[in-house]
């Protein structure tokens, strides 16, 4: 599995990389986001449960560390010499009286960075507190600076290729959504529709197949669907049911959402048709709005003004930057599109629109994840927004 993109691409982003570092005054940058990392080298692999860190610098690097069984990878996946690729000893994963960054502090130390100006990501699900004290141990003469979303930020602008790459996904979330709707019926165990619904997002296309993608799949089946993030159990779908499926697409480790609704009965119950009707109308004018150098705040307020007509309320985010990822999150963490949003949003960003709408006892979910253009945005997946009816 060679790396996903060529050389020149991660030359270029690691180039971009330098150059923000520079301006922020920063010798070096460590990194625990696979997901970054991923980004900046092509580096793939389920290995992050184990301490694994990345360091920029100025001219010998990047450097990936981590457990020395996964070192081979590093030369597998990325472009990397053996020179950059450090590794720790196998004796020292999951002791309670050592700590792998204890060895990667020791090699920093070495490679002359104990006077340096770091900056590091000190809120990352794959860092833990104790891994930084240790990583820190050997480095007492360096500078250390929060820089959390440094490389989340840079990654915001999407690449012709990276496009690419995600417009594939976007065809897999068509394909997986479609065996949600095909194969829901009453009587069906959630965990077998499920079933069906990952394998069809592994298996992808003829042309292309598809990875596991970094949100967990989610059903939202009857007074489950009152709730966000609820997961599947063993239980049958029944008659009357409203069910949201929040699913999704994965290319190269690039994540496309996609959300939509079923019900299980011949006709809508009143309440799901007028919400449907506010959901696709409010989804109509996100996307009038939404294009290069709109703010983030003024998307959400296209939202707004389409619920208020309806008297309908929508507490949280109504979406977020979206691509390259790893569980548990498909998201960037940079921009949000909710009151109070300043930040613009640029042409050829990635978002994923969600209006989910969970009411008392039930609820309903449409998406979109839509390509960032300078007059418009387009969709990456094409597939109806209605709720489904399957009788």
């Amino acid at each position: 599995m060679p790396p996903a993109f060529t050389k020149n691409e991660y030359d270029s982003r690691l180039k971009r990389v330098r150059s923000k570092m520079k301006a922020r005054r920063l010798d070096a940058l460590i990194i625990g986001n696979p997901s970054n990392i991923n980004w900046l080298t092509g580096y793939d692999a389920w290995s992050f449960y184990t301490p694994q860190l990345m360091l920029i610098d100025f001219d010998k690097g990047p450097f990936w560390m981590g457990r020395e069984m996964d070192a081979d990878t590093a030369f597998i996946t990325t472009y990397l010499s053996p020179s950059q690729v450090i590794s720790y000893p196998e004796n020292l994963v999951q002791k309670t009286d050592a700590h792998p960054s204890e060895f990667l502090s020791s090699w920093m130390n070495s490679a002359g960075f104990n006077n340096a100006i770091i900056g590091y990501e000190s809120d990352s699900y794959y860092t833990s507190p104790r891994s930084l004290k240790a990583l820190k141990s050997n480095l007492k003469n360096s500078k250390w600076i929060e820089e959390d979303l440094l490389v989340n930020w840079i990654r915001l602008i999407k690449s012709k290729n990276e496009l690419e790459v995600m417009y594939q996904a976007g065809k897999i979330a068509e394909i997986a959504m479609k065996t949600a709707w095909d194969s829901s019926r009453v009587g069906v165990r959630q965990c077998d529709l499920m079933a069906d619904i990952i394998a069809a997002q592994i298996k992808g296309t003829p042309s292309f197949g598809g990875d596991m993608p970094a949100l967990h799949p989610l059903i939202l089946a009857g007074k489950a669907a009152s709730s966000a993030h609820p997961m599947w159990t063993d239980e049958k779908l029944q008659e009357g049911q409203t069910i949201s499926f929040e699913l999704g697409g994965c290319r190269k480790r690039y994540n496309v959402g996609l959300a939509r609704t079923i019900h299980l009965g011949e006709k809508e119950p009143q309440e799901l048709s007028d919400t449907s009707k506010a959901v696709q109308e409010g989804m109509f004018e996100v996307m009038n709005v939404l294009k290069a150098d709109v703010i983030a705040s003024d998307v959400y307020s296209a939202l707004q003004k389409v619920l208020n007509k309806y008297s309908l309320v929508k507490k949280s985010r109504i979406g977020y930057s979206i691509g390259l990822s790893y569980s548990p999150d498909w998201g960037e963490h940079t921009i949000s599109f909710r009151a109070g949003e300043i930040d613009v949003v640029p042409e050829n960003a990635v978002v994923h629109i969600i209006l989910g709408m969970w009411m008392k006892g039930w609820g309903m979910e449409l998406s979109e994840t839509l390509h960032v253009r300078s007059k418009d945005c387009k969709k990456l997946s094409n597939f109806p927004q209605h709720v489904h009816l399957v009788s």
